[in-house]
C-alpha cells in the first residue's frame, strides 16, 4: 500500500495525536535505546528523542520514511518491516502506535520485537481492537456488493484483535503480559461529511482496487449515507474506533 504522508499529516493527523498519550505508558527513561515500530511521518519518535531516549523510527512506508528524515532530521529514521527487521544492538522498549492491525502475520512480529529487544524490555503498543471501525467495513461491503464488487472485500487490509487473542500471540512469543486494555474511542473526522470518503481513500484504498472513478465517488457517498445516522453528532462525524492497548514484558 502506498502512502501519502503530506496527506496523512495535514488530514488524518489525529493518529500520532492520540498517539501522545500512549508515551505515557511507554515512561521514557534518559539514555533508553527505542524502536517506534511503524513511526509514520516521525512526530511521535521526535517525542521519545525529546525525553532523553535514542530512538529509532522504522516504517514499512518509503514514503512515510522519507517525511519522517525531512521532517525530523535529528532522528534516525529507517525503511523496515516489523516481521523481519534487524537491528545490531537491542533495545530497551519497542513502542508502537496505530501500526499493529496493519500486520496480519502477527505472530511473526511478536517473535520478532522480543528477540530485538533486551532482557527486561517492554513492547508498549496501540492498535486497532475487535470491533474497530465495524460499522464502516459492513457498510463499505454493501455497497462494493451493490454495485459488484463483493470480491474486494477480501482486500480489508486490517487485524483487529480481542484482548485474548493478542495476549495469546504474545505469551507464545515469550512475553509475559503485564497490562492490556480494550475500549471505546469514538474519532472525530476531518472536513465533516466528507470525512468518510476521505478516510476510506487514506486507509482502506485496497477495497476499492481497480474501480473506476466514475464508480468510486458514488460508492463512497452510498457508505458516507449508511453511515450518517450513527457517524453524525450534530454535524461533527465520528468514526467508531475500538482500541487495543498493552504493555508486555520480555523477562529474561
Amino acid at each position: 500500500m502506498k502512502w501519502n504522508a503530506e496527506l496523512y499529516d495535514s488530514k488524518h493527523s489525529f493518529v500520532f495525536q492520540y498517539g501522545e498519550n500512549v508515551l505515557e505508558l511507554l515512561d521514557v527513561k534518559p539514555g533508553e535505546r527505542v524502536l517506534d515500530l511503524g513511526c509514520g511521518t516521525g512526530y511521535l519518535a521526535s517525542q521519545i528523542k525529546a525525553q532523553g531516549a535514542e530512538v529509532i523510527g522504522a516504517d514499512a512506508s518509503p514514503e512515510m520514511v522519507a517525511k519522517a528524515k525531512a521532517t525530523y532530521p535529528e532522528v534516525d529514521f529507517e525503511v523496515a518491516d516489523g516481521t523481519s527487521y534487524h537491528f545490531d544492538e537491542p533495545f530497551d522498549a519497542v513502542f508502537s502506535n496505530a501500526t499493529l492491525h496493519w500486520i496480519k502475520d502477527a505472530d511473526a512480529l511478536t517473535k520478532n520485537v522480543y528477540k530485538s529487544l533486551k532482557p527486561g524490555g517492554r513492547f508498549v503498543a496501540e492498535m486497532g481492537g475487535k470491533g474497530n471501525m465495524d460499522q464502516i467495513v459492513a457498510a463499505t461491503i454493501t455497497v462494493l456488493n451493490k454495485y459488484g464488487y463483493g470480491a474486494n472485500q477480501a482486500n480489508n487490509p486490517w487485524y483487529f484483535p480481542s484482548t485474548a487473542e493478542y495476549a495469546g500471540k504474545l505469551e507464545a512469543a515469550g512475553f509475559r503480559v503485564t497490562f492490556m486494555a480494550h475500549f471505546d474511542r469514538p474519532t472525530l473526522l476531518q472536513d465533516g461529511r466528507a470525512g468518510v470518503a476521505k478516510w476510506l481513500q487514506m486507509f482502506g484504498s485496497t477495497f476499492f482496487k481497480d474501480i473506476p472513478e466514475t464508480e468510486l465517488k458514488p460508492i463512497l457517498e452510498e457508505i458516507t449515507y449508511i453511515l450518517e445516522p450513527d457517524y453524525n453528532k450534530n454535524g461533527e462525524w465520528y468514526a467508531d474506533y475500538k482500541r487495543l492497548r498493552f504493555i508486555a514484558v520480555k523477562e529474561n
